[in-house]
């Protein structure tokens, strides 16, 4: 059975994710029970459907592994800017640079180009690569809100190891889900039965 094809786990939304698509991009590769990751990305059908299922390219569209590793690449970008921003440190070029260049990418206007078979001419980026551009300046857009508003004093990780989500704290809650909070709950009862035998 294919990657793309196998069952998945439902996994609820980390809070703020439904608000924020760029904290749900951060949020698709995630850890899973005994050591496992789940990349919800991990192949052009599953970057493909990540996207249709959030609204971001039409019903239908078929992403390419360039078109998908994009996606990829731009959420570690994103991972990277929130890691950077829990530690009130400055971020990573390379990431400001992609947000700024997914936020202001143009998809509609064609570039002028030559050749010469064609002399000059305006050719029009591939469709697929027109809908990407477009999901990702959404993506970059809302991260460069999210990190420029007040939500941003309530971004932080998962506070449950081995858990790699963001998250948008509310009240005193910590965890991304109750999977985790229950993991972290159990975790600090083992810490005090063996601290005290």
């Amino acid at each position: 059975m294919s990657a793309s094809s196998t069952v998945r786990p439902v996994i609820p939304a980390a809070p703020g994710a439904d608000r924020h698509p760029g904290l749900d991009l951060a949020n698709s590769r995630l850890s899973l029970p005994a050591d496992q990751t789940l990349d919800l990305l991990a192949t052009p059908a599953d970057a493909g459907r990540w996207l249709i299922d959030r609204d971001l390219v039409p019903a239908g569209s078929v992403l390419h592994e360039v078109c998908a590793g994009r996606l990829r690449a731009m959420r570690e970008h994103i991972r990277d800017l929130f890691a950077a921003h829990l530690r009130a440190a400055e971020p990573p070029a390379a990431a400001l640079d992609a947000i700024n260049t997914a936020v202001t990418r143009v998809p509609t206007a064609a570039p002028l180009r030559w050749d010469p078979a064609h002399g000059l001419h305006r050719a029009a980026p591939h469709p697929t690569d027109q809908v990407v551009d477009h999901a990702l300046g959404v993506l970059a857009a809302d991260t460069a809100d999210l990190l420029t508003s007040a939500d941003a004093a309530r971004l932080t990780a998962c506070d449950s190891r081995p858990c790699m989500r963001y998250l948008l704290r509310t009240g005193r809650r910590h965890w991304c889900s109750v999977r985790c909070g229950d993991r972290a709950r159990a975790a600090r009862a083992y810490a005090r039965r063996t601290a005290s035998a």
